[in-house]
């Protein structure tokens, strides 16, 4: 027995360790190291291969705690209007000045802070404007309850409508994106200056120059995004991840739930 334990301890540190060290493949690797590690800790030290799959499907089958209890309960406003408001304080975002600070240093102009709230959650946005890259930026803060979480990102949009967005959004996408949205994802360590030359040859790789894309004046900035977010809504009660819950909220669908499992399952092994 005390051989079995170890054996388990060593695959999962080496699974741990797999998963921590960056390379993609390496991670992929210490996923399945995971399932596999819990796989044996049912059998070796269970006794029963069944118990072994029991243990290795949990993997799978933990997001659907979450899902059941919270997501299928969950509520979201259709109308998202974004009214102006004061910036955090120190003590809920301390790296927010300083992500301020890069923004304008890559040569963003800054717009104003604006968000919207509903059932305890906030969603602030302090956006940005780069007129001759015809390009904007936002440091979005999420707050729900105790939990809060930040990303950046830059958009630009072509000529004939498509939108190009780079973020660090350090999860899986719980929305389908509107048609046309292009996606440039990089890793959430990256700094403002890394995420914009990021962009900008996320740009070049479309074969995007400053006369493709289309103008947009500062001042209309907040309207464009709070526009953004309802065609996003919109656009996914057509794809039938979201349903009406009454003429002023949202909800996810039975098909939504499926989708936000699977978008773990993509975040888990990394996929994309």
């Amino acid at each position: 027995m005390i051989f079995e334990l170890l054996f388990v301890a060593g695959t999962g540190v080496l699974a741990t360790a797999l998963r921590n060290y960056g390379h993609p493949v390496l991670f992929r690797l210490g996923t399945f190291g995971l399932v596999v590690t819990s796989f044996l800790a049912g059998w070796l030290l269970g006794g029963s291969l069944l118990l072994g799959g029991v243990f290795a499907s949990t993997w799978f089958l933990m997001p659907w705690v979450e899902i059941l209890t919270s997501v299928r309960k969950m509520r979201l406003p259709l109308k998202r209007s974004l009214e102006k408001c004061p910036p955090p304080p120190h003590s809920r975002f301390p790296a927010f000045e300083e992500l301020s600070d890069e923004m304008e240093a890559t040569g963003f102009e800054y717009v104003e802070d604006v968000d919207w709230k509903h059932d305890g959650s906030r969603h602030f946005y302090r956006l940005f404007h780069n007129p001759q890259k015809r390009t904007t930026g936002a440091i979005c803060l999420v707050e729900q309850d105790q939990y809060a979480f930040f990303y950046s990102t830059f958009s630009s949009r072509a000529s004939d409508g498509r939108q190009f967005l780079t973020w660090n959004y350090p999860f899986s996408q719980t929305m389908h994106f509107l048609p046309g949205t292009h996606l440039n994802r990089v890793d959430n360590d990256f700094d403002i200056e890394e995420l914009e030359a990021s962009h900008q040859a996320f740009l070049s790789m479309q074969e995007l120059q400053g006369h493709d894309l289309a103008e947009l004046q500062s001042e209309s900035l907040r309207e464009q995004t709070e526009r953004d977010l309802h065609e996003l809504l919109e656009h996914n009660i057509a794809r039938g991840i979201l349903k009406r819950d009454g003429a002023e909220m949202t909800r996810y669908s039975v098909r939504g739930m499926f989708f936000l499992w699977a978008q773990f399952l993509r975040e888990f092994v990394r996929f994309s």
